[in-house]
């Protein structure tokens, strides 16, 4: 691939986005990320993350050859090795493991969120499903939200974002689009344009609530209170649209008697915001027509996370914002794609026997590696598309678990992570830029062709293709595990064929044919939304306050503008910063750009001060996806995030994290 010339690919990053990309390579290397046309969700222009991609394919990080420790456990001292050598090594420690300890004791900690279909859902998966390996859900980020719209809505799919051009009200909810969802803003500028009100529920201002007409900033973890005070409000001032609740609803006493417990002046002192801002949002909600509701991610991440999303998602049901473009939810679409499950397969086709696995919610991750969390103590940890030493709640028993010398750990990698440090054996992975796979969307109707547009960089190896070697060197079936992705591709696609090099981007939906309860319904019960479900783990939505309120400033950990997650937070030489408001910094005595420790009974780090009104009082940041070396301690804030669980979902509980900040 010498010369120069363009090339077209799609980028397969943990966006909603998904963006159509315009690649420049000259002899070999990536010279210029743009835009490409054809997709009319992404075309036009592409975020700064990804124009600056080509840093990290080439960058001075990047895992060139398999690796083998040589030093202490995350000192990062290797020696370089052949692939032979390391897939065998790597192979005799999970066949022992595996005779000796059981299956139990080998975990496969996959997580491939910013990759394509085949990297994400391949053969990877298949091999440690055939070994019977623990079963790590990855439940760190999503799951709570996938699980209350399936609790609610079923299988019924989102409204696009396209409908944003019929409402005349769109209230953004936890989410930040100005950050993890680019192409939505050009969608809300245009809405704002022709005179439509744009509400935003966020307890920092972002750049989307200064677009804003009205804004709420309720603490962490009260989401679910304000969404329930507002039902309460629409029901006592008559304004619940009891014939979409009859026609498309069930389990509605319930979820009010629920909310009835929630008043406007209740809530108000438990979520820290005004009584009358909650009335203000609830009825502009509930008049202006139609409206739409964009729901995030943000929601999620705290003990009332299903809960919050629970009671939020009723709330165009309950205001009858259904039925007509504009109106409904815009959440996660559903995906046109399917895992392929090739290796699950004997080679005459028949599926094979599986064992029964160990489950293990990903968000436990630390306590499993430190003492079982009550089951066995791995012995052999296999980390792909993952850094949990800077991602996983509880960042100190994570750290400790790594650390462990009897701990075997395989990470599979494009650069030395924080978690690679810690590896036995590194093995190089390639970058979407270097393989063929399908990048489907979950924020537009669209499935895209990933295209290999340089050669392989080092001696990088596929998920597929280090899962067939390591299936043949486990004595599984080779034809099963042939990882060629034109084999792996059409068992992908759920319907139809995957998109071609001459064909690359394929929409699977226009906009304004999925209108909720109109075009598309739930699959429960006659087609109707369930606002109670007394089989969930949840029933209904219900609020929690705080386990511990010994600390009087609850951390968040938002999203920044220069990683997705912690990909490429090897190339931000900015430090740590800790935002806090003002008035939290007086009466701590801090002054702007002064160091600050911020603790709690376990632990401390120091970082400077930023002082920062777009927060809201009683809440302080540290961004998310920092790496160990931009703090002096080696911790992040995730060292301050409980391992407990969601209230639904087993979801990761992130912004539950409360601390102090004083002076250094």
């Amino acid at each position: 691939m010498q010369g120069w010339r363009m090339a077209r690919t799609a980028c397969p990053l943990d966006c909603p986005d998904t963006c159509s990309l315009e690649v420049a390579v000259e002899d070999g290397r990536i010279t210029r990320i743009d835009a490409a046309p054809g997709n009319p969700f992404t075309a036009g222009f592409i975020c700064a993350k990804v124009r600056r991609h080509d840093r990290r394919v080439h960058a001075p990080e990047r895992v060139h050859t398999p690796l083998i420790r040589t030093g202490p456990k995350g000192a990062a001292e290797f020696r370089e090795t052949s692939w032979d050598e390391a897939l065998d090594l790597v192979a005799d420690r999970v066949r022992r493991a595996l005779d000796v300890d059981g299956p139990e004791a080998v975990v496969p900690y996959l997580y491939n969120s910013s990759a394509g279909v085949l990297a994400r859902g391949g053969l990877s998966v298949d091999l440690w499903e055939r070994l019977g390996a623990v079963d790590v859900e990855a439940t760190i980020c999503a799951s709570t939200a996938d699980a209350a719209w399936a609790q609610v809505y079923g299988t019924m799919p989102s409204a696009d974002p396209f409908d944003l051009d019929h409402g005349r009200m769109i209230l953004v909810w936890g989410a930040n689009p100005g950050i993890s969802n680019t192409h939505l803003l050009p969608l809300l500028d245009r809405a704002r344009a022709r005179g439509a009100t744009l509400a935003v529920v966020d307890p920092r201002r972002t750049a989307t609530v200064r677009r804003a007409d009205l804004h709420l900033a309720p603490l962490p973890g009260t989401d679910v209170v304000v969404a329930l005070a507002m039902a309460h409000h629409l029901e006592r001032a008559g304004l619940l649209d009891r014939a979409v609740l009859d026609a498309h609803a069930t389990g509605v006493e319930a979820y009010l008697a629920a909310a009835a417990e929630w008043s406007p002046e209740r809530a108000a002192p438990v979520a820290g915001v005004a009584a009358g801002a909650i009335v203000e949002l609830a009825e502009a909600y509930a008049t202006t027509r139609p409206a739409l509701l964009r729901v995030g991610w943000g929601l999620e991440r705290n003990r009332n996370g299903g809960s919050g999303l629970l009671a939020v998602l009723a709330l165009p049901l309950l205001a009858g914002q259904v039925g007509v473009p504009g109106s409904g939810v815009v959440a996660s679409l559903d995906s046109p794609v399917r895992r392929p499950r090739a290796g699950l397969r004997q080679p005459d086709g028949t599926p094979a026997a599986l064992p029964e696995r160990t489950v293990l919610n990903m968000n436990r991750i630390g306590a499993a590696l430190v003492d079982g969390d009550g089951g066995a103590r791995p012995t052999v940890l296999f980390v792909q598309g993952a850094n949990p030493a800077v991602t996983a709640p509880d960042q100190l028993a994570v750290l400790a678990g790594l650390a462990r010398e009897d701990l075997f750990c395989v990470v599979h990698d494009q650069v030395l992570t924080d978690t690679a440090c810690f590896a036995d054996v590194v093995l190089p992975a390639p970058t979407h830029f270097e393989v063929t796979d399908l990048a489907p969307s979950y924020g537009t109707h669209t499935l895209q062709r990933v295209e290999p547009v340089i050669a392989r960089v080092g001696e990088s190896r596929t998920n597929d293709e280090v899962a067939a070697a390591l299936a043949v060197r486990l004595g599984l079936p080779a034809e099963p595990f042939d990882p060629d992705p034109e084999r792996l591709l059409p068992a992908a696609v759920a319907s139809g064929e995957p998109p071609t090099s001459e064909d690359p981007v394929r929409i699977t939906a226009e906009p304004g044919t999925r209108v909720a309860f109109r075009d598309v319904f739930p699959d429960h019960e006659g087609g109707r939304a369930r606002l109670h479900d007394p089989a969930s783990e949840l029933p209904l939505p219900r609020y929690r306050p705080p386990a511990d309120d010994r600390w009087s400033l609850v951390l968040v950990s938002p999203a920044s503008s220069r990683t997705v997650n912690s990909l490429f937070g090897e190339l931000d030489a900015s430090p740590a910063v800790l935002a806090l408001h003002p008035d939290d910094a007086i009466g701590r005595g801090i002054l702007d750009g002064q160091r600050v420790r911020v603790f709690d009974d376990r632990v401390s780090i120091e970082v400077p001060c930023r002082l920062d009104t777009d927060l809201r009082p009683g809440v302080c940041s540290l961004p998310k996806g920092l790496w160990r070396r931009r703090v002096e301690a080696g911790l992040t804030a995730n060292a301050f995030a409980p391992a407990t669980l969601s209230d639904l979902g087993g979801g990761a509980c992130f912004n539950d994290a409360r601390v102090e900040v004083a002076p250094a």
